[in-house]
């Protein structure tokens, strides 16, 4: 295998500004699979921080008083009492819009100011494209003196509500509000991974390049005046960079990143970048035996074209697909805005491939819908990643984005031969927990062709289950096949606009958006 055929080379990535290195080797990616993973490991290896070490987080929503473990600490109390033992706490957390609309400008600010009062700053971000979001979600801890505990985290896990769930997904007992179909207490399935080794220092950069962006932090006056006053705008330089830490593993990585084509540019992407777009592009075009997707949305057949392409290509080609049941907004416009991009994508790829498709989501045991927030792709047990962006325009074009990755040096033993360890460990674990599974039959499912038949023989006696008004003992397994969404043609008509110019809008400059390249 050669990097370069299934990584971007610096050319691809399409972003002469970026400092980012095309990839880097000798690091060691661990999948976190559910918040309360994610949550649990970051606890301890902030605790550990002290004098002069640094912890540098972005996000998309923080809640302070979230709580890492049952016991605590909240967020807000780990990072702060790491400013106050010497820590050089940063963040770089999105303003969002108004809480009216359910996202969380307030408790974002909130956050920010109790970070900023225990000695570390936080930056209220609003620089990205009108009406658009950061989105990224990492963390870097780096150690003043044992750059070998450097870490960062990466993928798709906010520090906030509704998070921390784990594999029996009952929900976090701090929820979010959500449809009713999820029930008081949402369960939620994400993937974040923990890097160590020389990766960690470019995710470290993709932070500072974002942390020294000259544009203001906001265009709106009032909330300049009220950010200085609460001392929210204070931008200080960050401490020198050091070394990349040194290798830990065998794992190749590259960091993929959306920006947009923002008005003014961004200093380290003039023209936006979409190297997240660039690598899917690439990669489907050697998908040969499995896609294996986890996502929170599924929308834009143009988004979606690579995927159908790879399909007609390959016949021998399969297409699993994991997303949420419900939307996460049920209104009456903003339900049906979510859910025409996903029929169009399905009707595309079922086009393309037919029964080599299959769309599922999940449940727990007590029958309720777990919400998918995971974005994952797999293809043919080789490439790897995680990260922020969902298979959408506006993950692939408008919003900040960074997803991982991975490229494993280790050739998996198990037949079929050609996989990589990383890739199929990362698809076995995903898929028997799904199947109920027990981790001494996870190798049952390494040939594409059985996991794919598991999957359907399992959400098909689910299925009949239900169907049956639940009697006799319940099939093992989560998975339900996925319902075509329907929309009446009055509904479709009404929500169009909202899909278009808010749900998944597009980010690219007006000469790709023309010849609908990336």
């Amino acid at each position: 295998m050669r990097i370069e055929d299934w990584f971007l080379t610096e050319d691809e990535r399409g972003n002469p500004a970026s400092e980012l290195a095309p990839w880097t080797s000798g690091n060691q990616v661990r999948p976190l699979v559910h918040g309360a993973a994610y949550f649990a490991e970051l606890r301890a290896c902030v605790e550990e921080l002290g004098k002069d070490d640094l912890l540098l987080f972005a996000d998309w929503r923080g809640d302070p008083d979230e709580r890492l473990s049952p016991d605590g600490p909240t967020v807000s109390a780990a990072f702060a009492q790491a400013a106050e033992r010497g820590a050089h706490v940063r963040g770089l957390i999105w303003r969002s819009h108004l809480d009216l609309l359910r996202f969380s400008s307030a408790e974002n600010r909130h956050l920010g100011r109790e970070i900023e009062q225990a000695g570390g700053q936080a930056l209220l971000d609003t620089r990205t494209a009108v009406g658009g979001c950061h989105h990224q979600k990492f963390v870097v801890l780096r150690r003043d003196r044992d750059p070998a505990a450097d870490v960062a985290f990466v993928g798709g896990i906010d520090l906030c509500h509704g998070r921390r769930d784990d594999a029996a997904h009952e929900g976090d007992p701090q929820p979010v509000p959500m449809p009713a179909a999820y029930g008081t207490r949402p369960p939620w399935h994400d993937v974040q991974v923990a890097v160590r080794g020389p990766a960690v220092e470019q995710v470290q950069q993709v932070f500072c390049e974002r942390w020294d962006d000259p544009a203001p932090e906001t265009r709106d006056p009032l909330r300049r005046l009220r950010d200085r006053l609460s001392r929210l705008d204070d931008a200080p330089h960050l401490p020198p960079a050091a070394p990349p830490p040194p290798p830990a593993g065998s794992h190749h990585v590259q960091l993929l990143r959306t920006y947009p084509a923002r008005r003014g540019g961004y200093p380290f992407a003039p023209r936006g970048e979409r190297s997240i777009a660039h690598a899917y592009h690439k990669v489907l075009e050697r998908a040969r035996s499995l896609i294996y997707l986890e996502d929170q949305y599924l929308w834009s057949t143009e988004v979606i074209e690579p995927f159908a392409r790879a399909l007609e290509r390959e016949p021998g080609l399969r297409m699993i697909v994991v997303v949420p049941r419900h939307p996460d907004q049920d209104g009456w416009l903003a339900g049906p805005a979510s859910l025409i991009g996903r029929a169009d994508a399905l009707r595309r790829l079922l086009s393309a491939g037919g029964e080599r498709v299959a769309l599922y989501d999940l449940e727990n045991h007590r029958g309720t819908p777990v919400y998918v927030h995971a974005k994952v792709c797999v293809v043919d047990d080789v490439w790897a990643a995680v990260g922020s962006d969902n298979v959408n325009l506006r993950s692939w074009t408008y919003d900040s984005e960074l997803s991982c990755a991975v490229l494993d040096e280790r050739e998996d033993p198990r037949p079929p031969y050609g996989a990589l360890r990383f890739a199929r460990d990362l698809r076995l674990e995903l898929m028997a927990e799904h199947l109920d599974l027990p981790g001494e039959r996870r190798d049952e499912l390494c040939d594409p062709v059985v996991a794919f038949d598991a999957f359907a023989r399992s959400a098909a006696a689910l299925e009949s289950w239900h169907r049956s008004s639940r009697t006799g003992e319940r099939p093992p397994g989560r998975l339900r096949p996925h319902p075509a969404p329907r929309l009446s043609p009055v509904r479709k008509t009404l929500a169009m606009p909202l899909y278009r110019f808010a749900v998944d809008p597009d980010g690219r400059p007006p000469a790709l958006r023309r010849s609908r390249e990336f």
